[in-house]
């Protein structure tokens, strides 16, 4: 349940969970599949889950030197890289602008919202937006470069013909 346990103090962090709430999980995926609904095309759909795969793959898999604070150990900080809502709200803010290019100008003020919030809310490093922004710009462009390519258009007219459709 998106906000149910957010922290809402100091005031910061309370715009910070609204600003960033596209970026959560199950409303960017609703996000991406409104906006692969409109287009037509599942290949943001494929970026938001392959992107979401790679980065709790990231997680559980890389360890990153232990981060501390006047001497305290940051716990929360050993596994935030890749920020997971820095990746999801930029594949949103991608997938939304393709599916409503008029849209892209607030949407890149949103997303430079996002990443500032992140950091300054301290829910995350620069470094951690930062990975999560690479590769969500990495998945995005997967998506763009599938779409381009036809490659999907000539596997579903192939597909039609094996079935006798024309």
């Amino acid at each position: 349940m998106p906000l149910l346990h957010a922290q809402f103090h100091p005031p910061g962090a309370g715009i910070a969970q609204i600003v960033t709430l596209p970026g959560q999980v199950v409303i960017s995926f609703l996000l991406v599949v409104v906006a692969a609904w409109r287009l037509r095309k599942a290949t943001w759909i494929a970026a938001w889950v392959a992107a979401v795969a790679v980065e709790l793959a990231f997680r559980h898999l890389l360890t990153r030197p232990a981060l501390y604070r006047n001497g305290v150990h940051l716990v929360a900080f050993d596994t935030s890289w890749p920020s997971g809502h820095a990746l999801r709200s930029a594949i949103v803010a991608a997938a939304l602008a393709a599916a409503w290019p008029r849209l892209h100008i607030p949407l890149g003020v949103w997303l430079a919202a996002v990443a500032a919030l992140l950091e300054l809310a301290g829910f995350h490093t620069p470094t951690d937006i930062v990975g999560g922004l690479l590769l969500a710009t990495a998945a995005s462009a997967g998506a763009v470069a599938l779409e381009r390519s036809g490659l999907l258009r000539r596997r579903t007219a192939g597909a039609g013909r094996a079935l006798g459709e024309s």
